[in-house]
């Protein structure tokens, strides 16, 4: 399980690492990372940056992160080790493994029950969807 860590404070920023520790300075911005896993075939082990959209209002056991071009990159976390705090939300630095899967119907449904939809809006949900995902083995997040 992740270890205790204390909040950093850098600049005016305070950080907070959540999962494994991680160099943080060779991070792919968001308009080349969203260019690169577009094209995937396999996997890109990477670090990048985006600001939180959405994260499990239950556990805080996945966030969605905004692409460049108005896509959302899915991104849980290593193994179930960790969580991010449930009202996380701006800037954050996530480091691990990007791919492309497809999300079954009954995995939208959970992840937009997570979200607080209506019950309307996750029975509207009937075909899976392609997902722009990462598998998070660590997680910097900016208060």
């Amino acid at each position: 399980m992740e270890t205790e860590r204390k909040p950093i404070k850098v600049n005016s920023s305070i950080l907070q690492y959540h999962g494994s520790p991680f160099d943080a300075n060779n991070i792919i911005s968001n308009e080349d990372f969203t260019k690169q896993i577009m094209q995937l075939s396999d996997t890109l082990s990477t670090t990048t940056k985006g600001v939180i959209i959405d994260v499990c209002s239950k556990k805080g056991c996945w966030m969605t992160l905004g692409l460049f071009g108005g896509e959302e990159l899915m991104v849980r976390f290593k193994d179930y080790n960790f969580f991010v705090p449930l009202d996380a939300s701006g800037q954050v630095i996530i480091n691990g493994k990007a791919f492309i899967s497809q999300t079954s119907v009954q995995d939208l449904k959970h992840y937009a029950e997570d979200s607080g939809l209506s019950k309307s809006e996750i029975d509207s949900i009937t075909k899976p969807k392609i997902t722009y995902s990462f598998i998070a083995d660590g997680v910097i997040l900016a208060e």
